[in-house]
């Protein structure tokens, strides 16, 4: 499994209200949801964003509330994967139930700039930059949670 796209970049402590703000948490339309990701802290996200790229963070993403509104609305904005320094615990386990790719990797979130063209190889963590030509090494997830992953999560995953 592996993601290639442009990276769009952003700090720390990047919580789940800004991910998809409060306001917008009256839908379980996962396509309405991604319609408002981010709008809060990047208004030309949901512009910009396009197939298969990449979020790259610092410490701390996804902070806050325990909703998993946040990593449906990010997925469904077609990000095919985050990187951050470190995740806040909710929103680690909910990006895995839900299917949304992530890695922590302090080096890469530290150096990799919005902007750059990155991929990623789920199999093996490596985190290529390809605009910069550097590359950065995550831990990969074990083999049953890239199954999980792979199926779009834990309730495909137990329903398949």
């Amino acid at each position: 499994m592996n993601a290639k796209g442009t990276v769009h970049k952003y700090g720390d402590n990047v919580d789940t209200d800004v991910i998809i703000p409060a306001r917008y948490l009256n839908t379980a339309s996962h396509q309405e949801l991604a319609a408002h990701c981010m709008e809060d802290i990047d208004k030309e996200f949901i512009r910009k964003v396009q197939p298969g790229d990449i979020m790259v963070a610092q410490k701390n993403f996804g902070c806050g509330s325990s909703r998993e509104h946040a990593p449906i609305a990010i997925k469904a904005s077609g990000i095919s994967c985050v990187i951050a320094s470190t995740f806040a615990r909710i929103f680690y386990r909910n990006a895995i139930n839900i299917g949304l790719p992530i890695l922590e990797c302090p080096e890469a979130a530290e150096n990799i700039t919005g902007g750059d063209q990155v991929s990623v190889d789920f199999d093996t963590g490596l985190i290529s930059n390809l605009t910069t030509g550097k590359t950065y090494q995550a831990q990969p997830f074990p083999p049953f949670i890239q199954e999980m992953i792979r199926k779009g999560g834990l309730l495909n995953s137990i329903s398949k």
